[in-house]
């Protein structure tokens, strides 16, 4: 489904791989090269750890900068990386370690195979929300309480404000429509919150549309997988899907289910942070291939911000 540029942060339906490539962009898809991922480098660096050198280093660092889990990581002024950029230190060993504690991984600060596969995992561009320093870590069990969290200062609609419009621009494919429509629905099922799609784009409460790379944000994508979503903390409305995914409206193998993703993404429209919680749907991480609903710890979330 990013925190540190945000106030943040069917089923019986025929099966189509939803392009929107085709009608929201009107120049053609990119090559398969140009839509590498830099979290790709990634795989190279299993078994790196503290006091190592290597290619992909600082491109994780600023990954793990975007998700909250240590300071942001910019490059100097000459619009350049640092030499020690591509250094594994102290502080990115915490990060590591906060990043492993939080997805109930060994903690050991270092880059090892299970770490690696999970930075690997597609997943919401909404930073984790954690607040955890070393000492904590260090005195912790290997595992952490699942919980939902909720956005810094715990944002939310106010309680006039239970009707809420969605709307797409002009030009998105109508079959986009219906997967979002029933996720709409289960927060419906379990919230006073009544959703209505409107045409106005610019009037409607949850402005949802298909983004590439660096659109304007400050949270750009990253081509396909990585990151395929994010969205903004009540009441700014923004719900931005990466259109170099793979989207369809089901489950198919490889393919990302929109409805699936949708729900997380409106979990953060309606205040809702992430959770550590793997059964959720506000779980960070999520794989091809699966439709998921809403599990109780996103239920006991939302209706503990809104007393409800």
């Amino acid at each position: 489904m990013a925190q540190n540029n945000f106030n943040i942060v069917s089923y019986i339906f025929p099966l189509f791989l939803l392009n929107p490539l085709l009608l929201s962009r009107a120049n053609s898809p990119q090559s398969n090269a140009e839509n590498s991922s830099p979290l790709s480098l990634l795989n190279n660096l299993v078994g790196t750890l503290k006091g190592h050198k290597a290619k992909g280093i600082y491109e994780l660092k600023m990954h793990l900068s975007n998700l909250g889990y240590m300071k942001n990581h910019n490059k100097n002024s000459n619009n350049k990386a640092h030499p020690n950029d591509d250094f594994f230190d102290e502080d990115l060993e915490l990060a590591i370690k906060k990043y492993q504690l939080y997805f109930h991984l060994k903690v050991n600060g270092a880059l090892d195979t299970k770490t690696v596969e999970n930075l690997l995992l597609p997943r919401c561009g909404v930073a984790d929300i954690i607040n955890l320093n070393e000492s904590r870590i260090n005195n912790m069990p290997n595992n952490i309480v699942s919980h939902y969290t909720f956005f810094p200062g715990e944002p939310k609609w106010p309680p006039t404000k239970r009707s809420l419009t969605y709307s797409f621009p002009i030009d998105t494919r109508k079959d986009i429509m219906h997967p979002i429509s029933e996720a709409t629905k289960e927060w419906a099922n379990v919230t006073d919150f009544k959703f209505k799609y409107i045409k106005n784009y610019d009037q409607a409460d949850i402005k949802i549309s298909f983004q590439y790379r660096d659109h304007g944000d400050g949270a750009p994508f990253d081509g396909p997988l990585g990151i395929l979503a994010h969205a903004f903390a009540p009441n700014d409305g923004r719900l931005h899907f990466d259109g170099d995914e793979r989207w369809v409206d089901g489950v198919k193998a490889g393919e990302l289910d929109l409805q699936t993703i949708g729900l997380h993404e409106l979990g953060h429209i309606l205040g809702l942070g992430h959770t550590s919680d793997p059964n959720a749907i506000m779980y960070p991480t999520t794989s091809s291939g699966v439709r998921r609903g809403l599990g109780q710890d996103d239920i006991d979330g939302i209706k503990e911000l809104y007393h409800s």
